[in-house]
């Protein structure tokens, strides 16, 4: 009987897809992880307005502390998302994850939209809060492996970095997408107007997108690596045999997810609180320089996917991570320090940069480390549970350290993760030689 790997790198099957062909189905895949990604982060970014209609009590830094415990406990349900729609994909197809996903997020983002505040409802509207995130945590937590494992089963080998980068991509556009929506808001709303009620609107434009997505989402086509493992009776994946086979791949994922989505949290969503915060940029300016990183930080990913394919995934991935432990305290330090627009925009940039080395090949390698089987489930649950760990905590621990007046202890708890992803990925295998993935 042929093995698994036999099966997907020589099954016979239907032509490969034409150039037009992959094109419109990594775009239809993006769409859908842009939506995600944008109700995900809408929380993040309103957070500054509407943190006080759910924690009254306290200055702001008591406020945005509990908004950021709530935005930690949204992580708590990734991983059972994760596992929940890795299972999913693995036995019924991505296609059916992406759209079971994009459904529960925008369940989830209608849900903020309409919650009333503490004035209305007491103590139910952070709990009600809180059951909307987690909601929404299941969707993403899903969302992940199933468009990171489709985006990297739809791409070819050669270019699998440069078109499985669209999946962070279409991530930082969703990032980016609700700050623009916040800095239209600011300038079309009176401030009082955007403080009161104004907050809910972009969660209500979440969840309609969403809609839209889960129509586009169910005429995409199914990869040929699931459809060619399915037709050939490959084994039926799941938690035990992910374990059992591929312990090493999963620890490895989860370590390097560990680093990757600290740091990523870092630099990018907690940084916009950090210029007013520490810095002491009004909240217009810290969102105008975190919008303008992210634009840049944005298009450079398909860049870094494709030299990845050139000099391989696993040297840029070290040399991300080796880079940004030396670079992180420094750059928090004069950050925080500055009272130049353009020197705190120069500075995050160079950390987003450098983070691109991880984050534009993120989902080609841990895609490649698996068969297709359990390929979904591998790339999401490990993914799930470090950012559960160290992605969603992050703003609370900075908060936190801040308010124990250490500051500068985040920088080097963030440094010193980076440190131990670049000797994890130092000793990965070089997955650009990986056959795994069956050419679509």
């Amino acid at each position: 009987m042929a093995s698994l790997q036999d099966i997907e790198t020589n099954a016979a099957g239907a032509p490969l897809l034409t150039p037009f062909q992959r094109i419109k189905a990594i775009l239809g895949g993006s769409a859908g992880n842009l939506v995600e990604w944008y109700d995900w982060f809408a929380y993040s970014s309103f957070a500054l307005y509407f943190a006080k209609h759910f924690f009254p009590t306290g200055d702001q830094t008591a406020q945005l502390l509990q908004a950021a415990a709530v935005f930690a406990v949204g992580f708590l349900a990734r991983p059972i998302g994760a596992w929940m729609m890795g299972l999913y994909a693995d036995w019924k197809g991505r296609r059916a994850a992406l759209t079971a996903s994009v459904a529960l997020m925008s369940a989830g983002s209608f849900a903020i939209a309409l919650i009333p505040d503490h004035a209305q409802i007491g103590v139910a509207a952070p709990i009600l809060l809180v059951v909307a995130r987690l909601v929404q945590g299941l969707s993403l937590g899903g969302e992940y492996g199933a468009s990171a494992t489709y985006m990297s089963e739809m791409a070819t080998s050669a270019r699998r970095g440069f078109w499985s980068s669209f999946q962070f991509l279409t991530l930082v556009a969703g990032q980016l997408t609700a700050l623009l929506v916040l800095i239209v808001l600011q300038k079309a709303l009176p401030v009082a107007a955007l403080e009161e009620w104004g907050w809910r609107i972009p969660f209500a434009i979440g969840g309609l997108l969403a809609v839209v997505v889960f129509w586009i989402r169910s005429g995409l086509e199914e990869t040929r690596s699931y459809l060619a493992a399915k037709e050939e009776g490959a084994p039926r994946g799941g938690t035990a045999t992910l374990l059992r086979d591929h312990p090493g791949e999963t620890a490895a994922i989860f370590g390097l997810t560990c680093a990757g989505s600290l740091a990523f949290y870092a630099y990018t969503t907690y940084m916009q609180k950090f210029l007013v915060n520490t810095t002491g940029f009004s909240k217009d300016t810290a969102t105008t320089i975190t919008a303008g990183v992210l634009v840049v930080y944005m298009l450079v990913q398909p860049l870094v996917g494709w030299l990845s394919d050139l000099v391989g995934r696993r040297t840029v991935m070290t040399a991300a991570f080796a880079l940004g432990a030396v670079a992180t305290y420094p750059a928090f330090t004069l950050i925080a320090q500055t009272q130049s627009a353009w020197a705190a925009f120069g500075l995050i940039l160079l950390l987003v940069v450098i983070l691109s080395g991880y984050t534009a090949i993120n989902a080609a390698v841990k895609s490649e480390l698996f068969p297709t089987h359990v390929r979904a489930l591998g790339v999401a649950l490990p993914y799930a549970m470090a950012n559960a760990v160290f992605g969603g905590t992050a703003e609370y621990a900075a908060l936190g350290f801040k308010t124990a007046g250490h500051e500068s202890g985040f920088y080097i708890y963030v440094a010193v993760a980076m440190a131990v992803a670049a000797v994890i990925t130092a000793r990965l295998p070089d997955t650009n030689a990986t056959k795994l993935i069956l050419e679509s």
